[in-house]
């Protein structure tokens, strides 16, 4: 049996600054946006440079439920993570987009880690792991 988690829905207020933060802050890849006229909406969906594993489904909120969740979707705790095989080459190029970093780069005894914001204040590490870590040796 082969399963993989595809899509993380991320609620967003607009599809068109997602998009803009995603694609030019973070150098993510736009795989997809099709309207779906049937529900008034757009299915966008983007991934990190190089992925082939799951992507960001760019879910805008569709009532003031939804709208409440936009930037906190985990109730303040650290909610995606970015691995990357350069953790400096990305953390400088972040730094130069203009990503804010709330806690500073800092080796852990699984890697190197930094916690970032994205357009709406969801809190994401920024992590190379170590070569022995069970997760890096599945990314090679």
């Amino acid at each position: 049996m082969v399963q993989s988690i595809i899509h993380i829905a991320l609620v967003v207020r607009d599809y068109d600054e997602a998009i803009e933060f995603y694609t030019k802050k973070l150098n993510f890849t736009l795989v997809e946006d099709t309207y779906q006229p049937e529900q008034d909406k757009r299915w966008v969906v983007v991934s990190p440079p190089g992925s082939i594993g799951t992507t960001l489904l760019l879910a805008r909120a569709s009532n003031p439920e939804q709208e409440l969740f936009i930037g906190n979707q985990s109730g303040g705790r650290v909610f995606l993570f970015l691995y990357t095989d350069d953790f400096w080459r990305d953390y400088n190029e972040m730094l130069e987009r203009g990503i804010e970093f709330v806690r500073e780069p800092k080796e852990a005894p699984y890697g190197i880690v930094a916690v970032f914001k994205d357009l709406y204040g969801n809190l994401w590490d920024l992590v190379e792991l170590n070569e022995d870590h069970p997760i890096a040796k599945r990314m090679k």
